[in-house]
């Protein structure tokens, strides 16, 4: 019994810390394909797209002081891993008309790296709590 509970409890560490390797790995892959237009972070600011603060739950098309496409607008997208994962390998695809030129993330993995990393901050910038 004491055996099972130490695999539980090692497998239960090692999936946290790959949590935080996807997070880590989504970080750099956001600086590489997404910072250029994006920004997420305590110092965020709308760029030719809007920040990505606060993203997981918010609905499409909302971020403050951001100038939308009507189709984003009215996309009727709420944000969550599923359906970022489905937007961001082509963009155009998901949400006709965006004004988001991204040809996509066509990597699953990296994909769902840079959520791990989006969704690590709360709509002001902030960490959210692990």
């Amino acid at each position: 019994m004491k055996r099972i509970l130490i695999a539980v409890a090692i497998a239960a560490v090692s999936a946290g810390a790959a949590n935080a390797q996807d997070a880590e790995a989504g970080a750099k892959k956001f600086k590489q394909q997404c910072f250029t237009c994006h920004d997420v972070g305590p110092t965020a600011k709308n760029k030719v797209g809007p920040e990505l603060n606060g993203i997981d739950g918010r609905h499409s098309g909302t971020a403050p002081n951001y100038s939308y496409s009507d189709a984003n607008k009215n996309s009727g997208i709420t944000w969550g891993e599923a359906v970022f994962l489905e937007y961001i390998k082509d963009p155009k695809a998901k949400i006709p008309d965006t004004k988001m030129t991204f040809a996509g993330l066509k990597a699953e993995t990296d994909a769902q790296n840079v959520w791990a990393y989006l969704k690590g901050f709360d709509a002001e910038g902030k960490p959210k709590a692990k």
